[in-house]
């Protein structure tokens, strides 16, 4: 993989989820940066740089379904994180392209599955 292609921006509010996640896909070979919400300085610069964004669904503010519709074309594929899945949920990930849904709590061999999937794609 290339610079970019490892590059993986985090957004997820709860710090030791964030960390944790963080933590795992540098240890899996990826340059990440993680934000606390969709609102944090810089976050849709670093973001629109990223090959593959992972981001939770509930963030304080601009919800991540909302934020990942706000970046410019070509967005980066997006894998959201929520602890609470429902049918309202995955339509609001589908209406803002996002690539998967994992529910909380969930594997780490499930995370990386899922950014793999999310990044074999067109960059």
């Amino acid at each position: 993989m290339d610079e970019q292609r490892q590059f993986i921006v985090i957004v997820e509010d709860d710090y030791s989820l964030r960390r944790a996640v963080e933590r795992l896909l540098r240890l899996s070979g990826f340059r990440t940066r993680s934000f606390h919400s969709a609102e944090d300085a810089h976050v849709f610069e670093w973001a629109s740089a990223a090959r593959c964004l992972v981001i939770d669904v509930q963030l304080p503010g601009l919800s991540g379904p909302a934020f990942y519709g706000t970046l410019h074309a070509p967005r980066p594929p997006a894998v959201f994180m929520t602890a609470f899945e429902g049918g309202r949920t995955r339509r609001a990930i589908e209406s803002a392209g996002g690539h998967t849904l994992l529910t909380k709590p969930f594997l780490g061999d499930a995370l990386i599955e899922e950014v793999m999937k999310a990044m074999s794609g067109p960059p």
